[in-house]
């Protein structure tokens, strides 16, 4: 008989990368998924889809991302605290001056995984408003889509 099984990788036999994207330019929701394949491990062969084998990835000049037509204005985030008249609902316009790397963050985060492998995926993307982050020493390589 052959080998007619399939091989699963663990977490601790993969090398994870570190990557880095310019988002200046690029539209936020192409960036995002692209970024979310790389931290899920998709463009790697060895892809199995109960483990992280996924790359780091760093964002830069997040505030630089553009939405395309109405889509700053229309979008909206909701948020509510749990307690009587505690909703709270922002336009992605309001949100990119006041926090853009949230923006870039949750983008991302809604094309992950919603469950705890998703969450420890995550945890592997840094987002910096303007050019420069503190993950030098890491040696990412610069990742053009």
């Amino acid at each position: 008989m052959g080998d007619k099984f399939t091989a699963y990788i663990k977490d601790s036999e993969v090398q994870k990368k570190w990557y880095l994207v310019d988002a200046n330019g690029k539209v936020l929701g192409r960036l995002a998924s692209q970024v979310a394949r790389i931290l899920r491990g998709k463009h790697k062969a060895a892809f199995t889809p109960n483990a992280d084998l996924g790359d780091y990835v760093i964002v830069i000049n997040a505030a630089k991302a553009k939405v395309v037509g109405k889509r700053s204005d229309l979008k909206t985030y909701f948020h509510h605290t749990g307690y009587p008249g505690g909703a709270t609902v922002e336009s992605l316009r309001e949100l990119m001056k006041k926090n853009p790397e949230l923006v870039v963050k949750r983008a991302v985060k809604g094309m992950l995984p919603h469950n705890r492998l998703g969450t420890r995926i995550y945890k592997k993307l840094k987002v910096y408003a303007d050019s420069t982050h503190p993950h030098a020493a890491q040696m990412p390589e610069i990742l053009n889509f």
